[in-house]
């Protein structure tokens, strides 16, 4: 996935009511941005940090800046999480995700569970169903460990129980993390922050879910999957 304007560089003022953060680019004008990311952001939001934002040309927008990467530990990191979805879907047509590919069709946030839409459903003459819930991951407390969830997320482990009902049913039910940073080689369950997500994860495991996890290259120019893990 390539941005399609030019990140603008500056550095992190504050993160605040966990959607907003003040700026100040390399210019010296400073910003208010959008940050379409509902976690904790732990370890990515301290003052000072090194930011690139994106600026949108739509006049209907309340903010035309959004919070795109932040550098943390010598890593870009990819902090909108409102992208995932579309970094999985490209790489998944380009055939760079090889346990998800050669199905026909993909569709995005179709209706199931009880009042839920996945993320991705795909299908294929011959093969059942695939449901496909994306999880973005930032976090690392340890060098080369990548770790999610960041907080609480009671929703989260809703969508682990989703995906069982839907394996119990006959169906694939996969949870893919996406790893976007380039500094991590594995990927844990951070049962310490959210012990029910963890057992949801396990439960979820047992009742046939695949756990799958993507890397992504991240850099100013865009953020695309390179490997599993």
């Amino acid at each position: 996935m390539r941005f399609p304007v030019p990140l603008v560089p500056g550095r992190l003022v504050r993160r605040y009511k966990r959607f907003l953060a003040d700026c100040r680019l390399d210019s010296g004008e400073e910003v208010t941005a959008h940050v379409a990311n509902s976690g904790s952001m732990l370890g990515l939001a301290t003052p000072g940090a090194r930011v690139y934002l994106a600026r949108s040309a739509d006049p209907k927008r309340k903010l035309a800046w959004s919070w795109q990467l932040v550098e943390a530990d010598g890593a870009l990191v990819g902090i909108d999480t409102g992208l995932s979805n579309r970094i999985v879907a490209e790489a998944i047509a380009e055939g760079r995700i090889p346990a998800l590919a050669g199905y026909r069709t993909l569709r995005r946030e179709v209706p199931y569970g009880a009042r839920s839409r996945v993320d991705m459903l795909l299908e294929g003459e011959g093969r059942p169903p695939c449901y496909v819930e994306v999880k973005s991951v930032t976090l690392s407390r340890r060098p080369g460990i990548a770790e999610f969830p960041d907080a609480v997320t009671a929703r989260g482990a809703r969508h682990l129980a989703e995906l069982a009902a839907m394996a119990s049913a006959g169906a694939r039910a996969v949870l893919l993390y996406l790893v976007q940073r380039g500094d991590c080689r594995r990927f844990e369950i951070a049962a310490d922050i959210d012990p029910a997500y963890a057992a949801a994860a396990l439960a979820a495991r047992a009742a046939g879910v695949e756990m799958l996890v993507a890397r992504a290259d991240v850099s100013p120019a865009g953020i695309e999957i390179r490997s599993d893990f």
